[in-house]
């Protein structure tokens, strides 16, 4: 285990919107105890010792960059491995998305049967009581538009229908963080506001919704656009569609996947400036991130990997290879503010699933920290303990 007691200095801090040189952290019992610049971190530990000194500079070179630890609300596995496939197939993919930066997840299931579904979930509500960097699940289906199904089995999606939302709701116990909903379909809205007083984040996707409809979800207490510009209709300067209408509500997080392939770079920067502060970097991982080209099984579909980027065998993008720390650098290079992309890789998901006591790095929170490279390569990565 990773010493609680710790001195991380001499690196740029990233936080909270802001970017701090020469910062220093002094981390106790797993939370932050302490923050300046220059060496007072010095005088902050000489009668209370720490049990490990970090020099940015000397660990990850000049330009050394510290920021709080990586927040990923979609993503559906990695290393080879399938949040589908139970415990083990969990933690395998954590731990390779865990030395990309992102400290804790939310896990993602992909459409299924709501027997199949109620059981992962109950499994992941164990996981949380024994792992608090895993914050709950997120059910992407089954409750999508048909002609916007992207990588979920159209012959499983269903209506969202009073039963199946308890059934799902029930079965996490408290730990459902998300669920994804067309808000189109019959008997969405009233879905949505059960979902919201559940204590989970409704999600507005896979959805041929306009403007209006999108309106109507975000009034009935939905505050997630699912993948912003993917499987749903796109922004016209006519028709706005639900992007247009989450980028007008300051209530909105849109959560986006900059891996190069989903969204073109300048789309990407778009995203930011219509919604600063309010864009939640997200991978849709597959088992396929950080692991080799090939064949594999997305849910209940097959899935081909090649030059990294997945698809199933009609042509359809099917989730992503993308770790954090790249979309970080997606985002930079698109021409976003280092500060605005750590934004969205931190507290603006955090807030999005209601834990805005993650994604800082500010005095009494979670010590989650990422330190990072000049060329925003992770170095290493600490995971604060409650």
């Amino acid at each position: 285990m990773d010493a609680l007691n710790r001195v991380i200095h001499s690196a740029s801090l990233v936080d909270d919107g802001h970017e701090i040189p020469d910062a220093w952290l002094v981390v106790r019992d797993g939370r932050v105890a302490a923050r300046g610049t220059g060496d007072g971190w010095r005088s902050a530990v000489a009668d209370a010792p720490v049990d490990e000194i970090v020099d940015a500079a000397e660990a990850a070179g000049p330009g050394a960059t510290l920021t709080p630890g990586f927040i990923d609300i979609h993503g559906h596995g990695g290393g080879g491995a399938a949040y589908d496939d139970g415990v083990d197939a969990i933690r395998a993919a954590r731990e390779l998305h865990r030395a990309h930066g992102t400290t804790r997840a939310v896990i993602s299931l992909v459409t299924a049967s709501v027997d199949d579904l109620a059981r992962r979930v109950s499994a992941i509500a164990d996981l949380v009581e024994a792992d608090d960097t895993v914050l709950g699940s997120h059910l992407e289906g089954p409750f999508l538009d048909p002609g916007h199904h992207g990588a979920h089995d159209p012959g499983l999606l269903i209506g969202p229908a009073d039963d199946a939302v308890a059934r799902l709701l029930d079965a996490g116990r408290g730990t459902v963080r998300q669920i994804t909903i067309a808000p189109e379909l019959p008997g969405a809205l009233a879905a949505i506001e059960r979902i919201v007083a559940a204590g989970a984040a409704a999600a507005v996707g896979h959805t041929d919704a306009d403007a209006e409809t999108a309106r109507a979800a975000f009034d009935a207490g939905a505050t997630i656009l699912t993948h912003a510009f993917n499987a749903m209709p796109g922004l016209h300067h006519r028709e706005p569609g639900p992007i247009g209408a989450a980028t007008a509500d300051p209530r909105i997080t849109l959560e986006v996947i900059a891996d190069g392939v989903h969204l073109a770079p300048e789309v990407v920067r778009i995203a930011f400036a219509a919604a600063p502060g309010r864009i939640a970097l997200v991978t849709d991982a597959m088992a396929a991130a950080g692991s080799a080209d090939g064949d594999y099984v997305l849910g209940a579909l097959a899935v081909r990997v090649e030059n990294t980027v997945a698809r199933l065998l009609d042509g359809t993008i099917a989730g992503s290879t993308l770790t954090q720390d790249a979309a970080l650098r997606t985002a930079v290079a698109a021409g976003v503010s280092l500060p605005a992309a750590v934004t969205a890789l931190t507290a603006a998901p955090a807030r999005a699933i209601g834990r805005p006591d993650l994604g800082s790095l500010s005095v009494g929170s979670p010590a989650d920290a990422v330190l990072l490279d000049a060329d925003l390569h992770v170095r290493r990565v600490w995971n604060g303990r409650a």
